[in-house]
């Protein structure tokens, strides 16, 4: 096997054993299962670029060198072709959609292998292994003796790799069995998500309109308008038309005013109409998450031309599992279920199969209260009606169910103190939650004064000023508490969460580079406070920022670990059925944080006072 990493910037050599230039790309045929290597680019003197066809004129090849069966005045140089692509320019470090996994990833080599004297590309690599290989291929020797089979390679092959242009740099699809368009509308939009505007346009240029419809329905709300504002008008006009009109009402309410004007003037009357209606009501209410298609009959017509009414009027509503029965001015007078309708006879009359006991619920309900109504009857669709009782649409369990997942995550951050406030309120809720960051500020505070008592020295400002980045470590290891938490409540699967010690060093190094960059922005705070009111500044500036930084990154890395291990233990203990404090672990983990802060801060500055400051 030979990797692309290795080839390059390997030498040429003709005939005649002369070094004529070094390999810069290859370039390999598309139309093929396991496309074969078609042209060699190399450079030449003074970096001059050339092509040359690799069937013609390649004798020989490894992992060292080319070699040609001509000398090289007799070389004739070819051009890249349309169905040819370069793997080092148009492959190498470009991101590709896995469409199994559903994630985009990023090719980090790219795999050949010799075959009857040709090269094929076999795939791409993207795991760790190939960027290691990148930087040296010692090193992925050592880290593959190392971690062994954990440090296994990752490769997407290439007949799994759809193209969606030959300017591979916008967007490259690798699927396993399917094509884009033949992908889930909710797979398509999990892979949508991970990618950049640029290349989710690109995508959507290669779906047909239902298609993108259905595949932005699935869109996470804060990337579903972004989409549409960057489509055409005409085409986001289009689109919407086609989409529910309860979700397509969603979008035009979040984006802005003219756009959304010019959109609606582009739908057709019937359209615009009914996301204009919807557009009336307030958020987060029954009447903001309804759908006005209702299938509805009369209470004389017969179960035979309801039956006739669904296959002909109502097939394009969005959930025809209860037909609703109104009179007069769309009064509801009540509801047939799928079910009663199929087991009844054609001539019977609606009014004999008719429930008049509706479960029903006003316009300006609660959203959250919805969802529970119907979780509680175990409802497919719940009817919205006016204070008249005038029938308005229907929410359907879909739209619920995302209800449920929106609060769900609401009462997540709740319960983990994750939640955000806005403007100042916001960021004095950062600094004060709970209130425990002002006791801990005068605590240290009079500490730091102890501290600065019993000292024989000049350093007092440096102990005093140092209270400030012990406050964030203490701020931090909350935050640590509140992830920790989190994942008790979330409740993970066992099978597919990470083992305690991948966690502890993944947390640990997450830990200790939040420590090193906010450890160095501190110290370079507290140096520069510190070189402005001391007489030997640039020394005692420096000599400050390195306790404080170093004291800094050591205390959050503690912490981190501290997270890891009480985060296991709490959830154990939940598993157990036993209760678990999350009050408790915050104030243990901020305990953590302040008593290695200090200890390391009090190690450092003792060693520095008492062997550099006063010799100075």
């Amino acid at each position: 096997m030979i990797y692309l990493s290795q080839m390059l910037g390997k030498p040429v050599v003709d005939a005649t054993g002369t070094e004529i230039g070094t390999i810069s790309d290859v370039a390999i045929a598309t139309g093929e299962i396991f496309p074969r290597v078609t042209s060699l680019a190399f450079q030449g003197p003074d970096k001059t670029p050339f092509m040359l066809s690799w069937r013609k004129y390649v004798d020989d090849f490894d992992a060292e060198q080319v070699q040609l069966n001509v000398a090289g005045p007799d070389l004739r140089f070819s051009y890249l072709q349309p169905d040819e692509v370069l793997l080092h320019r148009d492959l190498l470090n470009q991101q590709i959609v896995d469409t199994q996994g559903m994630k985009v990833v990023r090719v980090n080599d790219l795999k050949l292998s010799e075959s009857r004297n040709q090269l094929r590309l076999l795939g791409a690599e993207v795991g760790i292994r190939g960027i290691l290989r990148g930087v040296h291929p010692a090193l992925e020797r050592v880290a593959a003796r190392l971690f062994g089979k954990s440090l296994r390679e990752n490769l997407i092959a290439w007949n799994y790799m759809d193209l969606l242009d030959r300017d591979l740099s916008h967007v490259q699809l690798s699927v396993t069995h399917k094509r884009l368009h033949e992908l889930h509308p909710a797979d398509v939009a999990d892979i949508m998500e991970q990618l950049s505007a640029t290349q989710r346009a690109k995508v959507f240029d290669h779906l047909e309109n239902s298609q993108a419809a259905d595949a932005i329905s699935e869109l996470e709300d804060e990337f579903q308008a972004d989409v549409i504002d960057d489509l055409g008008n005409q085409r986001a006009s289009d689109i919407l038309e086609l989409m529910d009109p309860d979700d397509a009402a969603d979008i035009i309410g979040d984006l802005p005013y003219d756009k959304a004007e010019t959109l609606l003037r582009l739908m057709g009357v019937g359209e615009a109409r009914a996301i204009r209606s919807l557009l009336g009501y307030k958020e987060k209410t029954a009447g903001g998450i309804m759908t006005p298609e209702v299938t509805t009959v009369a209470e004389e017509m017969t179960v035979a031309q309801v039956i006739e009414h669904l296959r002909h009027e109502a097939a394009e509503h969005e959930s025809i599992y209860y037909i609703y029965v109104i009179e007069g001015d769309r009064h509801l007078a009540g509801v047939i279920s799928l079910r009663d309708l199929i087991m009844s006879a054609p001539e019977t009359p609606v009014a004999d199969i008719l429930s008049r006991d509706v479960i029903k619920v006003l316009a300006d309900e609660d959203q959250e209260d919805v969802a529970e109504t119907m979780s509680k009857y175990d409802l497919l669709a719940l009817p919205v009606v006016d204070e008249t009782g005038r029938l308005l649409g229907i929410v359907t369990v879909d739209d619920a169910l995302e209800v449920m997942e929106e609060e769900s995550a609401e009462d997540l951050e709740l319960a983990t103190g994750r939640r955000a406030g806005a403007g100042m309120r916001g960021v004095w809720q950062w600094v004060s939650r709970d209130g425990w960051l002002p006791v801990w500020a005068v605590l240290f505070l009079v500490a730091a004064g102890l501290e600065s008592m019993l000292v024989d020295t000049d350093m007092t400002g440096l102990i005093i000023v140092a209270a400030f980045p012990a406050l964030i470590v203490m701020r931090l290891a909350e935050d640590f508490a509140s992830h920790a938490m989190a994942r008790v409540i979330e409740d993970e699967d066992e099978d597919g969460r990470p083992s305690l010690a991948r966690r502890l060093v993944t947390d640990g190094l997450s830990g200790l580079a939040i420590g090193a960059v906010v450890g160095l922005l501190a110290a370079a705070v507290m140096g520069v406070l510190l070189g402005a009111v001391s007489d030997k500044a640039v020394v005692r500036s420096l000599e400050g920022g390195a306790i404080i930084g170093g004291a800094f990154g050591i205390s959050i890395l503690l912490v981190a670990i501290a997270a890891t291990l009480a985060g296991e233990l709490a959830e154990r203990r939940s598993r157990a059925g036993k209760r678990v404090s999350s009050t408790t672990m915050s104030v243990g983990l901020m305990i953590v944080g302040a008593v290695s802060f200090i200890g390391l801060y009090n190690i450092s500055f003792r060693f520095l006072a008492r062997f550099l400051l006063f010799d100075l």
